[in-house]
């Protein structure tokens, strides 16, 4: 772990979406990070997490900075782990012909709206002395530039459109508020319920723990500065195209 940096990190963190990534994510940053106080937000409430938040309804978000306020804490991370790919009536696209409005609507939802309205729900928060990181999860298949395969319409593209959205509150951020910083970051494929149902063709090696995953990911989010705001990063470290 990058230890100088995590020393810095004193104050209230939010994990939203407390799933196999989520819950992973906020263990390692209390084992990493012992001055932050670690919550978690998710649509069912305790005990699966400390705070109720539908990232779908705007009153849940609206009551979100009261809390988190209440808190009395300064505000020093927040990391989105929320994300939607198949579900009862949801299924990744093989064709076009299996595109329909009511599923484009539900990827749009959680994995391009919601991470930019959660910004809006804090950013009152933000104070312009004070260093904060906003991160969340995107993926690979949302990189236009790295598309070979095509497939998958709904989700690569709400992908994409939350790397646009966020890459436009980190340039909006810059100016408004310079110590902070926004990450766009890529788990690799991870033991999740999530990616279980496309599981078959991953090497083994490449098939990631949820603890792994989380120790990956908060690694590189530690080294994140508001120099790189805006970056889509891989597991790694390694630049996404867009």
């Amino acid at each position: 772990m990058v230890e100088t940096a995590s020393t810095n990190w004193i104050g209230l963190a939010l994990v939203v979406g407390p799933g196999g990534i989520g819950s992973a994510v906020a263990a390692e940053l209390k084992q990493c990070c012992p001055d932050l106080k670690v919550l978690t937000a998710g649509r069912h409430g305790p005990p699966e997490s400390s705070l109720q938040l539908d990232l779908e309804n705007d009153s849940d978000l609206d009551r979100l900075g009261m809390s988190l306020r209440a808190e009395g804490l300064p505000l020093r991370l927040v990391f989105n782990c929320s994300g939607r790919l198949h579900g009862p009536e949801l299924q990744p696209e093989k064709r076009l012909q299996q595109v329909e409005r009511s599923q484009l609507e539900q990827q749009f939802g959680i994995n391009a709206m919601a991470p930019i309205l959660l910004a809006k729900s804090i950013e009152p928060l933000l104070q312009r002395d004070q260093p904060f990181h906003f991160a969340s999860l995107s993926a690979r298949v949302g990189s236009i530039g790295d598309n070979r395969t095509g497939g998958w319409y709904g989700y690569r593209a709400a992908k994409a459109a939350q790397n646009q959205l966020l890459r436009c509150l980190s340039i909006e951020w810059a100016r408004r508020w310079p110590m902070a910083t926004v990450s766009l970051l890529h788990p690799g494929t991870t033991n999740t319920a999530l990616s279980r149902p496309f599981q078959s063709f991953v090497a083994p090696d490449k098939l990631f723990s949820p603890e792994r995953a989380a120790q990956q990911l908060v690694e590189i989010l530690l080294q994140q500065t508001p120099e790189q705001s805006g970056a889509f990063l891989a597991w790694d470290g390694q630049s996404i195209d867009w």
